[in-house]
């Protein structure tokens, strides 16, 4: 089972200092750090209007595009409804090159109705837009016409990158993740332990090759420090080291071949410490 690492950055992480590291200096540091220790990739969150600032994960990889050079770059998940898809298949193909093939574009249909208000899309109609939108995007990134003249496809980036469904267990959601897409991302924050049992072998019945369980929530010390979210995750490495060794193996039994960790910004040794558990 592959391990990668979950970031979600937050505003007194720093913004533009007179002293001190940035936050993109702190967030290229841990994106190094994750590389160097041998973990499989990187991801980011996408969320906005939320009551605190947040920041854009396709122009952040940007950035992390060019100070990186093995691991994935990925999103948990891109909110596809909001934005308008030819466009947003225009930026993505271009954050596809700028990676160098090492995208990996987790999607998913929003579930905070303050970011459809914010934009003027329709919350209600989501799980419609959602499914639409990602056929729009892929006939984009085959250079086929959709609402007008076809858009030009950069080379080397035809067909776009390996587009991931974050969703919930329904057979619709798992049937596109395993039959149009190239992966399924289930969450750690609502998904208990029986329920991904369950959606691990609806998915590999369905002949999904990809799961993926992201924002397992980690941290060995006790109490564990703040979380970003408003209730306990389901699935969380909120124990020893050794318990997160065994909570890991089982999910690797359960059949997961990706598990994505939100670890604390602010403990290198802790990032250290998950290394040495699973290198």
């Amino acid at each position: 089972m592959r391990i990668g690492i979950v970031t979600i950055p937050v505003a007194a992480q720093g913004g533009l200092p007179s002293d001190g590291p940035s936050l993109l200096e702190q967030v290229v540091a841990l994106a190094r750090d994750v590389e160097r220790l041998g973990f499989h990739g990187f991801w980011l969150t996408d969320a906005f209007a939320r009551g605190k600032p947040t920041l854009d994960p396709l122009i952040l990889l940007a950035a992390l595009a060019t100070q990186t050079f093995r691991i994935e770059l990925g999103t948990c998940v891109v909110q596809v409804p909001l934005r308008h898809p030819v466009e947003h298949a225009h930026r993505v193909q271009t954050l596809n090159l700028l990676t160098q093939g090492r995208l990996r574009f987790g999607v998913g249909s929003g579930s905070t109705k303050h970011d459809f208000e914010a934009v003027q899309a329709s919350y209600d109609a989501r799980f419609k837009t959602l499914p639409a939108y990602l056929d729009v995007m892929r006939k984009v990134w085959s250079g086929e016409p959709v609402y007008g003249p076809a858009l030009s496809v950069w080379p080397g980036t035809e067909f776009g990158p390996p587009v991931l469904l974050g969703a919930w267990r329904s057979e619709r959601w798992i049937n596109l993740a395993a039959k149009v897409l190239q992966g399924w991302i289930a969450s750690g924050i609502h998904t208990s332990w029986e329920d991904l049992a369950i959606g691990v072998k609806m998915y590999r019945n369905a002949g999904g090759k990809r799961a993926v369980l992201a924002n397992i929530f980690t941290d060995f010390r006790n109490p564990p420090g703040h979380l970003p979210i408003s209730h306990e995750p389901k699935i969380s490495l909120f124990c020893s080291p050794a318990q997160a060794r065994d909570r890991l193996k089982r999910l690797e039994d359960l059949g997961i071949d990706d598990a994505l960790l939100v670890c604390p910004w602010d403990d290198l040794a802790q990032l250290k410490t998950v290394a040495a558990l699973v290198g």
